[in-house]
């Protein structure tokens, strides 16, 4: 075999070993466990509006999915040296349907029975009218009415 085998073969281990940072993949809406090795000092997400962390404890992240789309995840340990460098990826739930209807979209969770779900790109009157409902059921479940109009208004 001639060098340049060896050269080029030395070069794609390279690039590969600078490219391989590990992926976490959380779902939009969910949380995910993620155990650190050595006590984590700090914790940096490059866009918070994608996914946002909770330090647990010293070795426990909470990362929750808040966007579609890829970030990254920093955890430095107390002194400020980095403990992981990962991709974070957070993705569509698998059951998860969308409907189109011309141009307007809706998504519905179905699982095990179809509901109207709040997922960003959604048809706006369709994500609005899910959202009164989402915030309307979580009113009343903590038995704060919110948005309900009181009992004389509703005759």
């Amino acid at each position: 075999m001639d060098g340049r085998f060896w050269i080029a073969a030395a070069l794609a281990t390279a690039v590969s070993g600078t490219a391989s940072a590990d992926q976490v993949s959380v779902t939009l809406d969910q949380a995910k466990i993620v155990r650190m090795a050595a006590p984590a000092g700090t914790v940096i997400i490059g866009n918070p509006a994608i996914a946002d962390a909770t330090l647990q404890d010293a070795q426990t992240l909470v990362i929750t999915g808040r966007a579609y789309g890829t970030t990254n995840l920093l955890v430095l340990d107390a002194s400020g040296e980095p403990i992981a460098d990962d991709q974070l990826v957070v993705q569509a739930p698998t059951e998860t349907v969308t409907v189109y209807r011309g141009a307007a979209r809706a998504s519905l969770s179905c699982s095990p029975v179809c509901q109207p779900t709040l997922v960003p790109g959604d048809a706006p009157d369709f994500f609005t009218a899910t959202q009164l409902q989402a915030t309307a059921r979580a009113g009343n479940a903590t038995g704060q009415t919110g948005n309900t109009p009181p009992a004389s208004e509703n005759r």
